[in-house]
């Protein structure tokens, strides 16, 4: 193998590895930006879990209110 054959395949050699250094750095600024995007939606999620629960809650209460009327008074009368 002659100088200039080793010396092209060194430079081709460190070609590959820089594309795959600049693609493992685009990969981790990736990873990065969705690792925050589904912390944002967790938290979202947990939210909107938390306000369901407080709307199935008053549902239940307006539920229970409007059965304990019922009791109370009479349904009125049909003519």
């Amino acid at each position: 193998m002659t100088n200039d054959n080793h010396k092209e395949e060194i430079d081709k050699l460190e070609e590959r590895i820089n594309a795959l250094e600049s693609r493992n750095i685009f990969q981790d600024d990736v990873i990065e930006q969705l690792s925050e995007e589904l912390a944002v939606h967790q938290t979202q999620l947990t939210e909107l879990k938390e306000q369901i629960q407080l709307v199935a809650n008053r549902l239940k209460d307006a539920g229970s209110l409007s059965s304990d009327k019922e009791e109370i008074e009479p349904p009125p009368p049909h003519y």
